[in-house]
């Protein structure tokens, strides 16, 4: 769909009809087939006049994005190589969770910002490829309904965490997720909705102030700033005393908890010092810690921490009332966990 179309809504599209000449309601109808039937090209529009369509179809070309390859994991998960319009292409994957009867309880989706990555963290693989572009709202929007109609089954949850920093892509994610959470469009609720960053503080003071209650995500990794600043160095001019004083405002603000992804990395994140900065750094702040393994990437000797060092961690953190989960990596089979999403199709398929 046309990034432009995809943003308005159905007022602003009445508007901008009526100035065409065309009554009001023809706004109403368009919304409809943008928003509840996800018309993938203008002629679809079949109660829409000839003309009106040809005049949209000129005005607001679509940009189609299409799945070039799949690959289903051993657990379920699926990963997409998505291309876009102009050939690039990004990563996304559909996460299902079945009951014991075999019906489908929930499926996450997610989704990439931006073609590559900038923030160049040494545990990621996409961030060696470097920035290419943002995404817009419509590429991202696209990646959940290709998504659900892959599995046929509607998708509840979605988590802006693959390829990306998306509060270097703010105005056009925010926009994605509006349309995600609409009541007539996907009508997947707020607090269902969950935007990773690394640490962005100018994004993550931004995001206190929307009306929706987006869940927030911050990429930790460590509580020790010569520690973080290696793993994450792009991030090391906002240290982790700001960082602690804006997610103190955000939750002040929001009424919200926010969630801290911590990979476990032997060796290098996993000693009994980073646990009790860990703790210190929790202490005034409402969240929830996610602890993950790290997961392999090609030309990196980074290792996961023992599951002993997991369970210890877990059991300290709970004593000293932090909430804390062990989060197992889903699609690490198929490159498809956090952190591998590189787009090894494009490499060697190119």
């Amino acid at each position: 769909m046309n990034n432009e179309l995809i943003k308005l809504d159905q007022d602003e599209l009445s508007a901008l009809l009526t100035s065409w000449g065309y009554p009001r309601f023809r706004g109403k109808q368009l919304h409809e087939w943008i928003h509840r039937h996800h018309a993938q090209s203008f002629d679809e529009m079949s109660n829409l006049p000839q003309d009106l369509r040809e005049r949209l179809a000129q005005e607001y070309p679509l940009e189609e994005t299409r799945v070039k390859d799949l690959q289903v994991s051993q657990d379920g998960t699926r990963k997409y190589i998505m291309e876009l319009h102009d050939g690039y292409l990004v990563e996304t994957v559909g996460m299902p969770v079945y009951r014991k009867d075999g019906s489908l309880e929930r499926l996450t989706v997610c989704v990439s910002s931006q073609v590559g990555c900038p923030m160049a963290c040494t545990f990621c693989a996409t961030g060696r490829e470097g920035l290419t572009r943002n995404l817009t709202a419509a590429e991202i929007v696209a990646q959940v309904r290709l998504v659900q109609d892959d599995f046929q089954q509607r998708v509840s949850n979605v988590v802006v965490m693959g390829q990306g920093e998306p509060f270097l892509n703010y105005n056009e994610v925010i926009a994605a997720l509006r349309v995600l959470n609409d009541e007539s469009d996907f009508h997947i609720g707020a607090r269902h909705i969950t935007l990773s960053t690394c640490g962005i503080l100018a994004g993550i003071d931004q995001l206190a102030e929307e009306p929706e209650q987006f869940t927030l995500a911050v990429s930790l990794h460590s509580a020790v700033q010569h520690t973080r600043d290696a793993l994450m160095p792009k991030v090391s001019h906002q240290p982790l005393d700001l960082l602690k004083k804006s997610l103190q405002r955000y939750s002040k603000k929001t009424g919200r908890r926010v969630s801290f992804e911590y990979l476990l990395i032997k060796d290098v994140n996993d000693g009994d010092d980073d646990l009790e900065a860990l703790i210190s750094f929790c202490r005034g702040l409402l969240c929830h810690i996610n602890l993950l393994p790290v997961n392999a990437v090609d030309g990196s000797s980074l290792k996961p921490a023992s599951t002993a060092t997991a369970q210890k961690w877990i059991k300290r953190l709970q004593e000293e009332g932090v909430e804390t989960s062990f989060r197992k990596s889903r699609g690490s089979d198929i490159a498809g966990a956090c952190g591998q999403l590189k787009n090894k199709f494009a490499q060697s398929h190119q």
